[in-house]
């Protein structure tokens, strides 16, 4: 043995068979866990509703989802930028969450959500004209091969962007989101996506607004009142997300190779695993709507308002209460200690003795 081959140190590495029973147990608890979310559906439903009566009351209603949103934890207060915050609070009316494809039994698949904001109108929302903004996220299932013949599988939401009518000058996502529902509505009329002339647009619109908001940062580097969003983007951009280009049926099937491919492994029948490496082949689809992605955290962040800010509204606006006293008391401290400070300034200082 030569002295090199005395120096190789062998790194311990989790089996195969191991590693596979690991997977096979991550399973059973993924399919418990959404067990456990469908089945919660219908029981909490009625305290939802509860909670919507008691904040939609006049004395809680005016100010309910801004303080909300101000106190949300940083994983949704970063895409929150001042400007989306005026928006918020001065024309959102209410808010509501819901797994819209989970019926009164429990039955359906929970992971789908649908966001509707409700606004004011008229001059009381000086920004757009939508009273209702209703955003559907549809959790999708895909199977495909690579192409070395490896299986793969997929799992996300996908969604539709939804217009916002902007009154004149007030377009916070400065046409991304027109540009993104305007390639949407092409690509129903059939064609090729890269070759539509709204998918240039959009793409090039996607690189004009980054372009400004990286140019911006520089010149603001030291300016934290208008921190960047890490979606490079205004909040209101999140109606535009699409994610992966899979349809209804292709889900559908996928679902039931995942099913036919679960009840195998429950017997303990042999079945071909998932290509789990990262390369570089990819379906030209996906990389299109990469490209064309306005808001490419919109799955992230639906998940955290879903999952985190609606269940744990009630927390949130009085926790913004609590904050509030506690900066009145800080402000009062710091207001004595000013006032200390102010006195000593004013006595006349005793001449030195010589």
């Amino acid at each position: 043995m030569s002295a090199g081959q005395e120096n190789l140190v062998e790194i311990p590495t989790v089996s195969k068979e191991a590693a596979k029973k690991i997977s096979h147990l991550e399973q059973e608890f993924i399919r418990a866990e959404v067990e456990q979310l469908r089945q919660s559906v219908p029981l909490l439903q009625p305290l939802y509703e509860k909670r919507n009566n008691l904040i939609t009351t006049p004395e809680i209603q005016n100010d309910f989802w801004i303080r909300v949103f101000s106190n949300a934890p940083a994983d949704i207060d970063e895409y929150v930028l001042p400007s989306d915050a005026a928006v918020l609070g001065s024309s959102l009316k209410n808010l509501s969450v819901e797994r819209f494809e989970v019926n009164e039994k429990g039955q359906g698949e929970p992971r789908s959500l649908r966001f509707t904001f409700e606004f004011q109108t008229g001059d009381e929302n000086p920004f757009f004209e939508n009273e209702k903004l209703v955003k559907d996220f549809y959790w999708r299932t895909q199977v495909t091969k690579s192409a070395e013949g490896k299986r793969r599988t997929w799992e996300g939401l996908v969604s539709e962007p939804v217009r916002i009518n902007w009154k004149e000058g007030k377009d916070l996502t400065k046409g991304l989101l027109d540009a993104a529902c305007d390639l949407a509505g092409a690509e129903k009329k059939g064609g090729d996506r890269k070759e539509l002339p709204e998918f240039e647009k959009l793409v090039n619109k996607i690189a004009e607004v980054q372009t400004e908001a990286a140019a911006a940062a520089a010149e603001d580097d030291e300016d934290d009142e208008d921190p960047e969003s890490p979606a490079g983007a205004s909040f209101f951009a999140f109606f535009g997300y699409r994610g992966r280009s899979v349809t209804a049926e292709e889900s559908k099937q996928g679902v039931k190779d995942e099913e036919e491919r679960w009840a195998k492994i429950q017997k303990g029948e042999a079945v071909e695993d998932d290509d789990d490496e990262d390369d570089d082949d990819e379906d030209d689809d996906e990389d299109d709507l990469e490209f064309a992605e306005v808001f490419p955290d919109g799955e992230d962040l639906a998940i955290s308002i879903a999952e985190d800010l609606w269940p744990n509204a009630l927390k949130y606006y009085v926790q913004s209460y609590e904050i509030a006293e506690d900066l009145e008391e800080l402000d009062d401290e710091d207001w004595d200690d000013e006032e200390d400070d102010d006195d000593e300034e004013s006595r006349p200082r005793k001449k030195t003795r010589v």
